[in-house]
């Protein structure tokens, strides 16, 4: 039987083929978080630039109280359940033009932002969110500790944060408001380490297939969705009103 603790084992050829093995799995693994990380971080700058761009054009002004804002608010989410429940019959050009279209669409739903909090409070929040967002994906990315199991708890999170919204849109309660913002910063910060977890898991899925290219920009997406909503609810909890 092979002594697989001969430290002959590592000098031959079988030794050195694994070693090879792992470093392009290794190389191939940091291009491709690399490349999720470059389309979240562009898609955060163009949500960014166009909320700005559209705040100062005064067209947030002009579409506050009418039709046009229901149609701006509600557009993001048609986007997301295209990429979410149609990636597999996109192309991986028609998804990339599908996300930045998403995270332009999404600057002008955002512009709203510019009118409800000072400029100074929204840099702020924003700079925060970014240090919050990076230690997270880090640990999520480093970590040995199997983050599976938080992900049911998280997402049903998720959904009773938007249940309590809607109910919040009707009894106004500040109280509710509050923890609203407070339960939301935490589960999206949760889940920024989570999701990172299982974007890098799916690499072993993908690689050498024809996925690739669309798992980066689903991973980007994810990624993208956690560090906004982090940012929205931290702002709502931090955030000094004009």
């Amino acid at each position: 039987m092979a002594n697989w603790n001969d430290p002959n084992v590592a000098a031959s050829g079988f030794g050195a083929g694994a070693n090879a093995v792992d470093q392009a799995v290794d190389a191939g693994l940091r291009s491709y978080m690399l490349s999720v990380y470059n389309y979240m971080g562009s898609g955060v700058l163009l949500t960014g630039i166009v909320a700005l761009l559209a705040f100062q054009s005064g067209f947030t002004a002009s579409m506050v109280g009418t039709p046009l804002m229901w149609v701006v608010m509600l557009a993001p989410l048609a986007f997301v359940l295209v990429l979410s429940f149609g990636i597999n019959k996109l192309s991986t050009g028609a998804a990339q033009a599908l996300f930045w279209v998403y995270a332009a669409v999404m600057g002008l739903s955002m512009s709203t932002i510019f009118i409800a909090f000072t400029g100074t409070s929204i840099a702020t929040t924003f700079f925060a969110t970014a240090a919050a967002f990076l230690g997270l994906s880090l640990y999520g990315y480093t970590t040995k500790k199997d983050l599976s199991g938080f992900g049911t708890f998280l997402i049903m999170g998720v959904v009773g944060i938007i249940v309590a919204m809607i109910i919040n849109m009707f009894v106004q309660s500040s109280a509710l408001s509050l923890a609203i913002s407070v339960i939301g910063v935490l589960l999206f910060a949760g889940l920024t380490a989570y999701d990172t977890q299982k974007i890098k898991s799916m690499y072993f899925y993908v690689r050498g297939t024809d996925f690739v290219g669309k798992s980066v920009i689903m991973g980007a997406l994810t990624l993208y969705l956690d560090f906004v909503n982090m940012f929205t609810f931290l702002l709502n909890l931090l955030g000094s009103r004009d």
